[in-house]
């Protein structure tokens, strides 16, 4: 029942994911997007598919800590993307 109640949660914050990488993607800017945030974040999943791995628990809450970390993995590379984006504008003004 614990694992069931894990996945349920990362599948809530999961959901958040995909539509903050489509902002970011729009947006074409890293203004208002964290970096730091972010990689702490990706620092928590990396930790909890840890755990998951260490003890041996190859269950599905392992595949959704996965899927989370690629989401948000992910919006790190926008990230980058746009802030290069953000350096080409400043130049030309």
């Amino acid at each position: 029942m614990s694992e069931l109640m894990e996945t349920i949660m990362l599948i809530c914050f999961g959901c958040s994911w995909p539509l903050s990488l489509m902002k970011n993607i729009k947006s074409k800017s890293c203004k208002g997007m964290s970096l730091s945030f972010t990689l702490m974040i990706i620092t928590g999943y990396i930790a909890g598919i840890t755990a998951k791995v260490l003890d041996g628990n190859y269950s599905f809450v392992l595949v959704a800590y996965i899927i989370n970390l690629m989401m948000v993995s992910a919006n790190v590379v926008i990230y980058f993307y746009n802030k290069n984006l953000d350096a080409k504008r400043n130049a030309i003004a």
